[in-house]
């Protein structure tokens, strides 16, 4: 074969010059550079003279970009020919904005075409053998920006010419300095015109203006490095860019601020209102929590231990790519949430004050979906006139607050009045966590008998023996047949203070549960415990099945003081403390210790998108001094107490992964037999049962990511960002338990593999279950009631003759009030419900680009069909009539871990994040 022929882009060449060069040149390509046509003729004659294939053609679209001149025996190489690449810069626009925004775009517009622009500066991944600094391009400015001041469209698309020379490489970054007064965000940029073929730079991001941020925004491209790869061209720029992250840990942090840091839980309380407002410090030695984003703002003027408070509607700060996208923050803003809080409660205590409201009948209940709150209290003329209100509210025929009706009366509106539904939402329910197998009877307490007197338990053999179809309580226990939801120690150590506040009253619960024959479970007994210090007629009791009128009201009375201790453990220790809280360490480290180059960042990304806003605004206003939860939930102002207590001795990393978790609660025994590794206790135990699904399916994804890149131990040890990611998570995103010895290592492939199935695990599948059904399930108070008013009134009791005569009057009085029970409705519809933005497990943005690596797109896209599948497996499963916890007459199906999900309350849908 001639050797011309192996030259490569001859052909392709020759083919593009079918006229004479200096026709060529008058063509008006800005990517057009080509040399003399004499050049061409003379290199390949020299060419052919040497036998070298030296010429590297860069090609596209017919278009010649460069050629380099091959240099004789007799001068000097002519310098690299410069070309010309072109980047498509997307950037998404505002779809509301106030007056001053519009205002400042209009003069960004005017100003951009005297040079006030965006400019971009292509960085590549080689060093200039010169200078020994990264080869850059010329400076580029986005064109055309005023002359698209007034598209409409969310997404709107710039370009941008870059001249590099011939050898410039691949580009590896892009800086941009915006020279505006006005933010803007850019979802993506893509360089195109290269040998090498389009390069794509997934941002997300907001560029800040140059006048509040002086430095260059830096965005890396989709090809991933692990720290000791990173090419030498981009070595500086990813030192620098974490550093900007990181900050100097000084300074209040503006909104505009990219830094991420750590800081205890000081701003809960507000003690420059008044003692009553006060509270302690969450983290540090005398009370262990996880650590929350620094704001940096300056201490209350009464104690300068404590943060001064930022109210609503002022927001708190997060990193300003962590804030919520206006899609999301529209969602969240105009719901119930709102139009409660802001607007409507201070009218209606008003109104309320005189008789507080209690609910009267059932049917007081059941008028809140069908006549709506303003209608049932006498107020929507009121506030139709106090409040401009948008005209479709005012034309609404059942008043402002007409609440959908919760699934768990949408089928049967006596369902949560049965023993056998009470039972199932304990392994279907919104808190599928607390239940374990009884191994140990009569159950023992795990406090200290020095502080809290004498814990044996009450219940006795007695109480039980003639609900376990014949069986001894020990044959039961030896069959699996015996099951408990323990809230004990939960809350013993601060009932005398929750009871001791105005309107609350709580014992603390144990509920005995016996597996029937058919596969469901029937509770057998409940365990009242109030401190030592209470008459003892009262301090300890069980309640047990009914068996007339009198003790059926009892019985009801007991498992809505059962419900309240489990609203209160859900909310506070299982979803608040062990996905919100706990994962916030692991994101602020991720930021702080891991480029974004870093392939274990990539992965980890969409799995902490709004978690750091989410959680900011709890603390502002969800489980603050006199906040939602304070305010709804039976333990009051020691609701985070509660929490922290679980912290520091209840919850360890190493025990997060839904295998562990169900071993550890005796719900499953290992067995290598089973798909899964391990054999669930209760077959039909639907939480367990998808959720293992799920897990395995983020498990085998992850193994075959890391196994990508980690192909042995040595390089998760010697990768450095990694271990300072891990460490800081723990040594100071986890401070106060540090020293635990249960922390995992962090030394192989396959230690790597499990901590990051936990933490997906975690903020996705974990999360969800535990989240959206917050509304089917609690939307009817009834069911799950979040607050306490009263105990069990006993013979001799003040109260007893007046629980004899009106005994749901009684009953009625003790659930939270109409205001309470309103106000708690409307906070978790709202928490219940999806942004139309949300991302699915199985989903993310730029999916066919967020990586380079060809291998990771397929296996994700692997991933995905496996969430599919499970989806689809899922829905078989809620069919299966044998299948009594999911299929069955007025029953819910169980799908709160069916992957994909429609916008709002669904009772379905695995988010990838902790996202509300």
């Amino acid at each position: 074969m001639a050797l011309s022929k192996d030259i490569p882009g001859r052909s392709l060449m020759e083919r593009s010059l079918p006229v004479p060069a200096s026709k060529v040149r008058r063509q008006s390509s800005p990517f057009l550079v080509l040399p003399r046509q004499t050049r061409l003729d003379e290199l390949w004659r020299r060419m052919r003279k040497a036998g070298e294939a030296t010429v590297r053609a860069a090609v596209r679209e017919d278009v010649v970009r460069a050629i380099t001149r091959v240099p004789d025996e007799k001068g000097p190489a002519e310098p690299p020919a410069t070309i010309k690449v072109r980047a498509v810069v997307t950037v998404r626009q505002k779809s509301k904005e106030d007056l001053k925004e519009t205002i400042v775009r209009h003069l960004d517009a005017l100003t951009d075409r005297i040079g006030r622009n965006v400019v971009l500066q292509l960085v590549s991944t080689e060093l200039d053998p010169r200078t020994k600094a990264p080869k850059m391009s010329r400076e580029a400015a986005l064109q055309n920006w005023s002359e698209k001041l007034n598209v409409k469209s969310e997404i709107v698309q710039y370009t941008a010419e870059f001249t590099v020379d011939s050898s410039f490489g691949v580009p590896g970054a892009i800086t941009i300095s915006n020279k505006h007064q006005k933010e803007f965000f850019i979802q993506s940029m893509m360089v195109e015109g290269l040998a090498c073929g389009p390069v794509h730079f997934p941002c997300n991001s907001w560029v800040q203006s140059k006048k509040d941020h002086h430095g260059n925004r830096i965005f890396f491209s989709n090809q991933s490095y692990l720290p000791s790869e990173t090419p030498a061209g981009l070595r500086a720029l990813r030192e620098e860019e974490l550093r900007n992250l990181r900050g100097d840990g000084k300074g209040v942090r503006k909104l505009s601020d990219r830094i991420y840091d750590y800081d205890v839980y000081n701003d809960l309380g507000n003690p420059d209102r008044g003692i009553d407002f006060a509270r302690p410090t969450l983290g540090g030695s005398k009370i262990p929590y996880p650590r929350r984003c620094r704001t940096g703002r300056i201490s209350a003027d009464t104690d300068v231990h404590a943060e001064s408070r930022l109210e609503k509607p002022n927001p708190l700060y997060v990193p300003r790519d962590e804030q919520f996208e206006e899609t999301k923050m529209n969602t969240f803003s105009t719901g119930r949430l709102k139009a409660v809080l802001h607007n409507l409660l201070p009218s209606m205590k008003a109104s309320l004050s005189a008789n507080n409201k209690d609910f009267n009948c059932f049917s007081d209940i059941n008028s809140l979906y069908n006549e709506g709150l303003l209608l049932k209290v006498g107020l929507r003329d009121e506030l139709l006139k106090k409040f401009p209100l948008p005209r479709v509210f005012q034309e609404s025929s059942h008043g402002l607050l007409k609440y959908a009706i919760p699934k768990i009366v949408s089928k049967d509106k006596f369902a949560w009045l049965r023993d056998d539904e009470f039972a199932r939402q304990a392994v279907a329910g919104i808190n599928p966590v607390n239940i374990e197998r009884v191994t140990v009877f009569p159950p023992q307490s795990k406090l200290d008998p020095e502080i809290y007197g004498p814990l044996d338990s009450a219940l006795k053999e007695e109480h039980i023996l003639g609900n376990l179809n014949g069986m001894s309580v020990q044959q039961a226990i030896n069959e699996n047949k015996l099951f408990m939801v323990d809230f004990h120690d939960a809350y013993l150590p601060f009932l005398d203070k929750i009871n001791a506040l105005d309107g609350r009253k709580a014992y603390a619960t144990r509920t005995i549960y016996f597996l029937t024959p058919v596969g469901t479970l029937k509770p057998i007994a409940i365990e009242l415990t109030l401190p030592p210090g209470e008459p003892s007629s009262q301090s300890r009791r069980v309640v047990t099945p009914p068996a007339d009128a009198t003790t059926n009201w009892i019985w009801q009375l007991a498992k809505a003081h059962v419900s309240s201790n489990d609203a209160g453990v859900h909310q506070l220790v299982n979803h608040w403390l062990r996905t919100h809280a706990v994962m916030e360490p692991f994101i602020l480290a991720a930021h702080r210790q891991m480029s974004a180059m870093h392939p274990i960042f990539k992965l980890l990304d969409p799995h902490m998108r709004y978690t750091l806003e989410i959680n900011a605004l709890a603390r502002q206003n969800l489980i603050n001094a006199d906040g939602v939860i304070e305010s709804c939930f039976t333990p009051g102002r020691y609701c985070m107490e509660i929490s922290a207590a679980a912290y520091n001795s209840f919850w360890r990393f190493d025990q997060e992964s839904l295998p562990a978790d169900l071993i550890r609660r005796g719900m499953a025994v290992p067995d290598a037999s089973q798909p899964y590794g391990l054999r669930l206790v209760l077959e039909d135990y639907p939480y367990a049962a998808d959720g293992l699904m799920i897990w395995s399916a983020i498990e085998n994804w992850v193994r075959t990511y890391v196994n990508s890149y980690y192909p042995d131990a040595i390089l998760v040890c010697n990768d450095m960002e990694l271990q300072a990611w891990y460490s800081e998570s723990v040594n100071m995103g986890h401070a106060d338990l540090r020293h635990a010895d249960w922390w995992p290592t962090l030394e192989s492939p396959e230690d790597l593999i499990s901590i990051l199935t936990k933490i997906i695990w975690l903020s996705s599948a974990q999360h969800a279950a535990l989240n959206f059904g917050q509304y089917p399930y609690g939307g009817f108070i009834p069911n799950r009631p979040p607050l306490m008013r009263r105990l069990i009134p006993e013979e001799g009791d003040p109260e007893y003759t007046n629980f004899l005569a009106d005994p749901q009057k009684y009953f009625l009085s003790a659930l939270p009030s109409l205001l309470q029970a309103t106000k708690f409705m409307a906070v978790v519809d709202t928490l219940s419900t999806h942004s139309p933005d949300e991302e699915y497990l199985g989903e993310r943005q730029h999916p066919s680009v967020w990586s380079s690596n060809p291998k990771i797109i397929d296996a994700f896209c692997e991933f995905s069909a496996e969430m599919r599948r499970i989806e689809k497996e899922i829905h078989k499963r809620n069919s299966d009539p044998r299948l009594r916890n999911r299929c069955g007459a007025g029953v819910l199906p169980y799908e709160l871990l069916a992957p994909s999900s429609e916008p709002g309350v669904t009772c379905r849908g695995v988010p990838n994040s902790i996202s509300i």
